[in-house]
């Protein structure tokens, strides 16, 4: 799927005035989810799922992007056409362009996607060349924001290009395919995701930093990052909170774990949702369980939902009620204990007619 050079120099000595091939900057294109535009022109792909739509004309376009040298490699999914493509492996050694090839001429549309997290590293689009190309906007209509974990990125999930072990954490990632945007895609609602793999409300899921409160305010989502999410970019209708699965961890076993705290786990969550709350005032807000936890662990989390839930009810009486969602308990089928998948079509499949009430409201 990466554009070999002599391809490349077929696409763009191919002529003729009514295949002329023309550059559309990443400047000009229109990204939802967590991006910025760099100083250089390039669009930075941060955030899971983070994606930017285009038009061409012909049999094939050229996408030009790269990952940071020595970062290693992400990986970018695309639709074509409304059909699904595959993830595309973006390597910091290999910069060749990722080419879109189309089974016919005409008009053609094109969907990419960031497929892997922001703290994997971004992914930089800078330009796409070919036939009558046009950047698409997403259609006007209702935002749904993802908070969460790994689940939520769709992380461990994909084991089409290897088994489980064999390669890096990145190299299972699949955003496309996790609940969220499965669940936007049968709404046919926008949708961008804020998850961080190992996160919690106040501690990770083998360490007791970062959490979720001390990165969602930063671009990149991360505890170190100096540069501001601008939060008048996109209003969600609906803000998905799904966070608790590694709070609850018990750790790796190689650091002291303390046992879990529910007062600090309700209190933490409670100013978290007031940090929501007062960058979307009019978002209605859902707390959604975990399907990884199960047995005592899952009733202790419901219990601190609904306290989080009571108290944002009490001291926001003039807005509606938050909601709450408790997934069945899942046995994963993915990497590392987490959802494949097949898992998400089932965890989606469970949160569709949720979210699907909520928009009726």
């Amino acid at each position: 799927m990466l554009i070999p050079g002599l391809v490349l120099a077929g696409l763009l000595c191919s002529g003729g005035p009514s295949t002329k091939v023309g550059i559309l900057p990443a400047s000009g294109l229109h990204p939802f989810g967590r991006w910025l535009l760099t100083p250089a022109g390039q669009v930075e792909l941060i955030g899971s799922a983070v994606h930017f739509g285009f038009q061409f004309m012909g049999t094939r376009a050229a996408v030009y992007v790269s990952v940071p040298e020595g970062s290693g490699h992400g990986y970018l999914q695309y639709e074509l056409d409304g059909v699904y493509q595959g993830r595309v492996q973006v390597d910091d050694k290999d910069r060749k362009p990722l080419l879109i090839r189309a089974g016919s001429t005409g008009t053609h549309t094109v969907w990419v996607y960031k497929a892997t997290e922001a703290t994997s590293g971004p992914i930089f689009v800078d330009k796409i060349v070919g036939q009558g190309l046009v950047a698409l906007k997403r259609p006007d209509g209702p935002v749904i924001e993802f908070i969460g974990n790994s689940i939520t990125c769709g992380a461990a999930a994909d084991t089409s290009l290897m088994a489980c072990g064999m390669g890096q954490y990145a190299d299972y990632h699949n955003a496309y395919y996790a609940y969220g945007p499965r669940v936007a895609r049968a709404l046919k609602v926008n949708y961008f995701l804020s998850s961080v793999s190992g996160i919690g409300i106040y501690r990770t899921w083998n360490r007791d930093a970062p959490s979720m409160p001390l990165v969602y305010e930063h671009a990149d989502l991360t505890d170190t990052g100096r540069r501001p999410w601008d939060f008048g970019q996109l209003q969600p209708r609906i803000v998905s909170i799904a966070l608790g699965t590694n709070d609850l961890s018990k750790g790796d076993g190689k650091e002291p774990r303390a046992a879990f705290d529910s007062t600090r786990f309700v209190s933490g969550y409670i100013k978290f949702v007031r940090l929501v709350k007062s960058k979307y005032p009019a978002a209605r807000i859902a707390l959604l369980s975990s399907p990884m936890v199960g047995g005592e662990d899952r009733e202790l989390l419901q219990r601190c939902l609904k306290a989080v839930q009571g108290a944002i009810d009490a001291q926001y009486p003039a807005s509606r009620p938050v909601v709450l969602f408790f997934f069945d308990v899942m046995r994963p089928r993915g990497c590392w204990y987490h959802p494949s998948v097949e898992d998400h079509a089932l965890l989606a499949a469970q949160l569709e007619p949720f979210f699907r009430g909520l928009l009726a409201e």
